[in-house]
C-alpha cells in the first residue's frame, strides 16, 4: 500500500488597503467583490471588511494603482512556504494542460500597442494624441512597441506628428479611396493590417468613426470590444484591464478580455492625459499597401455638408465651464449661469440630476455618463459632487465650487470653495466681471501700481 498524501489547504488571505496609493478611480473595487466586501469612505476610497472577504483576489486585480494588496497571517505564511517547497500535483496538471498551453501559445504571436490616429481630410481627433500617450503607458508596462495606425490619403505627416506624441513607428495605408472615411475601405484596410502583423491591444477613439470602425474590425476579427473606457491598465497576465461605466454610471466595470486577440477599446476623448509633444522624436514609417478598388465599395462620397447649427454647444471642448446641478432648482434659473458663463467667454453644463430634470439638454452633462471635461475653469454651482460627476471632471485646470452644504463632496476636488447661496453668489460674480470689463484699457494697471 501507498501512503496518501497529506492535502494541504490553500489559505486564501485577506485583502487591505496600501495607504496613501488609492486614487478615488470610480470604485471599480467595490464593484468587482462577489461578496460586497468593500465598502466606500465618503472620500471614496475602499475599507475591506475582513469578516466578509474571501480572498478572491478581484479587487487586487482591477486596482490599476495597486493600492490593494493580499495579507496573510504568519501562519498562512508558513503553510504557502510548505506548499511551494512540496510543489502541488495540482498545479503541475495545471501547467501541462493541454487546451491551456494551446491558448497561452496562441496569444503569445500577439504583441504590441496600436493607436488608430483618426483623422478627417487631415486634421486628427485630439482623442488621438491622448491615446498615444495612454499607449505609450501601456507598451512600457508590456515591453512592446507602440504604433501608429494612419488611414488616408497624402497623410504622410500625421505619422511625423505621432512620433512626436510618443509612437515608435507608424503604419500608414495611403490611397484616393481612403479619402473619405468609409466603414468598408477602412475595415478592410485595419483587417489586413491586423491579419499580418497581430497586435495584442487596438485604442480608438470613442467619436462617431471610432465606434463604427472598433465594432465592424471587433465583429470581422472575432474579438472582444469594450466601448466607452473611461480606464486602461495591465494585469499580471498581459490583459488590459478595461474600465468603464456600467448600469447608468451607478457602477465601475473592469472587462478583461483574456482568450482573444487583439485587445479593443474605445475611449471617451478628455479622458486620458496627453502625453508631452517631443518635436525631436522620430520613429519608422511602415507603408502597407491594401487593394480595396473603388467598384467594390458600396458607398460613395458625393458632398460633404458642414454642421451649421449654431445652438450646438461643444462642452467637452470648452475651456471654460459653469454648471449646474440640482441646487438650481428649476430650468429657468439656469439663466443666472449662462450670463455668468457669456462674461467668461464660456458654456453651461449641467450634472445628471440637472439633464434628468430635464433643466439641461443631455448634451450638456458632465460626468462618467455625459462628457468628460478638462477645462481652465470649472465652476460648479449647487452641484454636490456624485463621484459620477466628480471623475467626468475632477482633472480641470482650476475648480471653483459654490454650495450651501460646507460637507458636500463637491469641496474635496475644488481648488477653491465657496459656502453659500449660489443665488447671491453668482449674480455678484458675473457683476463683478461686467464691471471689470467696462473699466477703461490701462485702470487696472494704474489700480495696481497706486
Amino acid at each position: 500500500m501507498t501512503e496518501a498524501k497529506k492535502v494541504i489547504k490553500r489559505p486564501r488571505g485577506k485583502a487591505r488597503v496600501v495607504e496613501g496609493k488609492c486614487i478615488a478611480c470610480g470604485a471599480r473595487c467595490e464593484s468587482s467583490c462577489p461578496v460586497q466586501a468593500i465598502e466606500m469612505t465618503d472620500a471614496g476610497e475602499p475599507a475591506v471588511l475582513s469578516d466578509k472577504c474571501i480572498g478572491c483576489v478581484k479587487c487586487v486585480k482591477v486596482c490599476p494603482a495597486q493600492a490593494l494588496e493580499m495579507f496573510f497571517t504568519p501562519e498562512e505564511l508558513k503553510i504557502l512556504d510548505e506548499i511551494s517547497k512540496q510543489s502541488g500535483a495540482a498545479e503541475l496538471e495545471e501547467e501541462l494542460d493541454p487546451e491551456a498551453k494551446a491558448l497561452a501559445e496562441k496569444l503569445a504571436t500577439y504583441r504590441g500597442v496600436w493607436v488608430f490616429v483618426e483623422q478627417t481630410e487631415g486634421e486628427v481627433a485630439k482623442v488621438s494624441w491622448e491615446l498615444i500617450g495612454k499607449g505609450r503607458e501601456l507598451a512600457d508596462t508590456l515591453g512592446v512597441k507602440l504604433s501608429a495606425l494612419v488611414i488616408g490619403e497624402h497623410v504622410e505627416p500625421i505619422c511625423l506628428e505621432a512620433f512626436c506624441y510618443g509612437a515608435d513607428q507608424a503604419y500608414l495605408v495611403d490611397g484616393v479611396q481612403f479619402r473619405h472615411y468609409r466603414t468598408e475601405a477602412y475595415l478592410k484596410a485595419l483587417c489586413r493590417l491586423i491579419a499580418t502583423y497581430r497586435p495584442e491591444i487596438i485604442l480608438m477613439g470613442a467619436t462617431g468613426m471610432g465606434r463604427d470602425l472598433a465594432g465592424a474590425v471587433a465583429t470581422v476579427v472575432g474579438t472582444g470590444l469594450t466601448a466607452d473606457c473611461t480606464g486602461l491598465a495591465i494585469d499580471d497576465k498581459r490583459n488590459l484591464m478595461q474600465t468603464r461605466p456600467a448600469f447608468g454610471g451607478n457602477i465601475m466595470a473592469t472587462i478583461m478580455c483574456d482568450k482573444f486577440r487583439p485587445q479593443m477599446a474605445t475611449v471617451r476623448p478628455h479622458v486620458m492625459q496627453m502625453g508631452e509633444r517631443v518635436e525631436e522624436r522620430h520613429g519608422a514609417i511602415i507603408r502597407v499597401t491594401c487593394p480595396v478598388r473603388e467598384e467594390e465599395m458600396l458607398t460613395r462620397v458625393l458632398a460633404i455638408i458642414r454642421d451649421k447649427n449654431e445652438g450646438h454647444v461643444d462642452v467637452a471642448g470648452a475651456e471654460f465651464i459653469v454648471s449646474g446641478g440640482r441646487g438650481m432648482m428649476g430650468k429657468e434659473n439656469f439663466a443666472l449661469l449662462h450670463q455668468l458663463a457669456e462674461q467668461l467667454g464660456g458654456v453651461v453644463g449641467a450634472s445628471r440630476s440637472a439633464v434628468d430634470a430635464g433643466w439641461m439638454p443631455h448634451e450638456r452633462q458632465v460626468g462618467q455618463t455625459g462628457k468628460t471635461v478638462r477645462p481652465k475653469i470649472y465652476i460648479a454651482c449647487g452641484i454636490s459632487g456624485a463621484i459620477q460627476h466628480l471623475v467626468g471632471m475632477q482633472d480641470s485646470d482650476l475648480i471653483i465650487a459654490i454650495n450651501r452644504d460646507k460637507d458636500a463632496p463637491i469641496f474635496e476636488v475644488a481648488h477653491y470653495g465657496i459656502v453659500g447661496d449660489l443665488f447671491e453668489v453668482v449674480p455678484a460674480i458675473t457683476q463683478r466681471l461686467r464691471s471689470l470689463k467696462q473699466r477703461p484699457q490701462g485702470a487696472e494697471r494704474e489700480c495696481v501700481n497706486g
